[in-house]
């Protein structure tokens, strides 16, 4: 399948393309849309907010997840709450300054079409999740209430307390259980999608394996949209759920659709530093947090006192002293390097001065610890489980961890990717953040192609086969598929080794964090491409399944993800490497100011690197979407 990167941008000004492609747009009419069967993988916000509105409009659709229940999605982790543009506070934001903010925020390396539409749909997401029921936080007067995120000078979040990613899921579920219980979604529970099935340069539909006996199923459909999640958990420490991974994503990569930007991923500069070498995960706390808390470690590297008995004067406010615009709002990426320098310098605190500190002591005096119990009550409890401390007597540690990950499926204008009929939508697609994702704009982002972008989209496509045939799971490619997904599996089972998945999880993840994480060099990168292929070796003489293959067997499912993870992180090495430059989560210590900032190479790297799969994983065929502004204009990005 040859590689054409047409963005499919509309014409006219940026501000009117996205009205301009709904005004033009090839529709599929109401009676029409019965005709017409559409496959959701994933039920987070991204997939649930497709599946129920793909539904409402008439299509017949059948929704694939890997969990018990829809409801069990990682979107349901999002804490600090959703970007939208209203301007409820009448502090100057609008639609051009989140756009702006967004395209400024990532680097200028994301698409500038993409980004304004994200900007306007922004004002709908509020409307349609207050109509569902999502109990916003509002402020005395009735309105719903916002607050600051990293990377503006605005306060344009909504939130529901620390769970706002809980409330928004919820809010989608119901549409999409609704969906189901009127007959027009049907739902597959752990079922975990294995394979994509292409005939006659199209997707045709889906390969599964019930994760309850094993067993695999075919499912034909005109449309594929995948809302697979990020893949975050390559460097297998992060702050992902155990069971995030990369394999809807890449399986579609081995079949055709190009992987775009992998090496842009996002570290957290705010989550519970690690505690020992025994952890399997990492936790979260809050960038809505960074509102009122203050980051700070001590002047004096030897310091022993306690947080609270070290005086102002010995206190390195260190982001408001470099940032002063910004201060403790500095954008994720920028306020990870500058916690890891602080740490690097010998100046972090804990038993294992592997964090800084985020203290509340000056807002709990300033607001009273009521409000703060009101505004974060959720999120203090559950640091103080985690750690056995107090937040609300003693600062919280915390240090940056892999989170979000920018890159993902390469997608056009209309989110298909390089497949024709293969959609792509949420984080697992690459299409909004550039280098680096400001906070709360994962679920807009979600939301938005979910609501309001597939929606309108997919029909240009689904009219092209009104009343055409297509093949369905009786056609040879899609036993063909089917068989080989069946002898991976078997594969894993036969090895026989001594080693469990999580074991070679575990050391490829050390490999990526150390040389492709928040800071990367040539050097180290071109060390990680030596020891992965090495290390997948391994993996594959040495690797052991315990159990059967015919009832459940997390053992199995792992064995699956890691060895996507192991193709995925020689792309990513392989990306990150061959980009000399700075930008955003894209951090080269050879690129980089006097002051330690990141150095962008405009002139030769202001590109989307697709890559397509080759068959080789050391060996991928790069592509570019080279990347031209009409509105912003290139700029040192300065948060000073």
């Amino acid at each position: 399948m040859t590689i054409n990167l047409d963005s499919k941008i509309p014409d006219g000004p940026l501000a009117d393309k996205w009205q301009n492609f709904i005004a033009n747009e090839k529709l599929v009419n109401p009676a029409n849309k019965r005709k017409f069967k559409i496959i959701v993988v994933g039920t987070g916000l991204a997939g649930a907010s497709a599946a129920a509105t793909l539904g409402e409009l008439g299509y017949q659709v059948e929704a694939f997840t890997f969990h018990d229940s829809p409801r069990r999605a990682h979107s349901i982790a999002a804490q600090g709450g959703i970007n939208a543009a209203k301007n409820y506070q009448g502090d100057g934001d609008s639609v051009h300054r989140l756009f702006y903010d967004t395209i400024k925020g990532g680097d200028f390396r994301a698409r500038e079409a993409n980004v304004h539409r994200l900007a306007e749909v922004s004002v709908d997401i509020i409307d349609q999740m207050v109509a569902q029921g999502v109990p916003f936080a509002r402020e005395y007067g009735g309105l719903l209430d916002n607050r600051s995120f990293g990377g503006a000078q605005v306060s344009r979040t909504f939130y529901a307390r620390g769970q706002t990613g809980q409330q928004l899921l919820i809010g989608a579920y119901q549409q999409l259980a609704r969906q189901i219980g009127l007959g027009n979604v049907k739902l597959w529970n752990r079922m975990e999608m294995v394979d994509v099935v292409n005939i006659d340069g199209r997707c045709a539909g889906i390969v599964t394996r019930d994760l309850m006996t094993g067993e695999f199923s075919s499912h034909s459909a005109h449309a594929v949209v995948l809302a697979t999640g990020g893949y975050g958990n390559v460097f297998y420490l992060s702050t992902n759920a155990m069971a995030c991974n990369v394999t809807g994503a890449w399986r579609a990569h081995r079949r055709g659709a190009a992987f775009a930007n992998p090496c842009y991923t996002q570290i957290h500069p705010t989550c519970i530093p690690q505690a020992d070498d025994f952890q399997s995960k990492l936790t979260l706390m809050s960038e809505s947090l960074r509102n009122d808390g203050r980051i700070w470690v001590p002047k004096n590297p030897d310091e022993t006192r306690r947080a609270d008995q070290v005086p102002e004067d010995e206190r390195d406010y260190y982001l408001e002293r470099i940032y002063p615009s910004f201060g403790n709002l500095a954008p994720r990426d920028v306020s990870s390097r500058a916690a890891k320098r602080m740490v690097d310098a010998g100046q972090g605190v804990g038993p294992l001065k592997n964090g800084v500190y985020l203290d509340f002591a000056e807002a709990i005096d300033r607001l009273g610890e009521d409000t703060i119990r009101e505004r974060y009550g959720n999120l203090f409890d559950m640091y103080e489980r985690i750690t056995g401390e107090n937040p609300y007597e003693v600062p919280m540690r915390i240090y940056p961890a892999s989170h979000y990950t920018m890159g993902g499926l390469w997608v056009d204008y209309e989110l298909m990717t390089t497949i024709p009929g293969l959609y792509c939508a949420g984080e697992a697609n690459f299409s909004d953040h550039g280098a680096n994702r400001l906070g709360a704009s994962a679920l807009m982002q979600g939301l938005s192609d979910g609501y309001f972008v597939l929606p309108y989209t997919i029909s240009q496509y689904l009219s092209e086969w009104l009343n055409k045939p297509i093949p369905d799971t009786s056609h040879e490619q899609f036993a063909k598929v089917q068989a080989e997904a069946t002898d991976r599996f078997k594969g894993y089972m036969a090895i026989g080794g001594t080693r469990g998945p999580d074991h070679f999880h575990r050391e490829l993840g050390k490999i990526i964090w150390d040389y492709c994480g928040m800071d990367r060099n040539a050097t180290g990168l071109e060390k990680a491409l030596s020891e992965i292929p090495a290390l997948h070796e391994e993996f594959k003489t040495d690797l052991k399944v315990t159990g059967s293959d015919t009832n459940v067997n997390q053992t199995l499912e792992k064995a699956g993800r890691v060895d996507d993870f192991f193709e995925l992180g020689m792309l990513m090495c392989k990306d990150a490497l061959n980009r000399e430059e700075s930008c955003g989560g894209h951090f080269r210590s050879e690129h980089q100011t006097d002051e330690g900032e990141a150095l962008r190479n405009d002139d030769d790297f202001a590109y989307v690197s697709a890559w397509e799969w080759s068959g080789d994983m050391a060996n991928p065929i790069e592509h570019k979407e080279q990347l031209e502004y009409e509105v912003v204009h290139f700029q040192t990005r300065s948060y000073k």
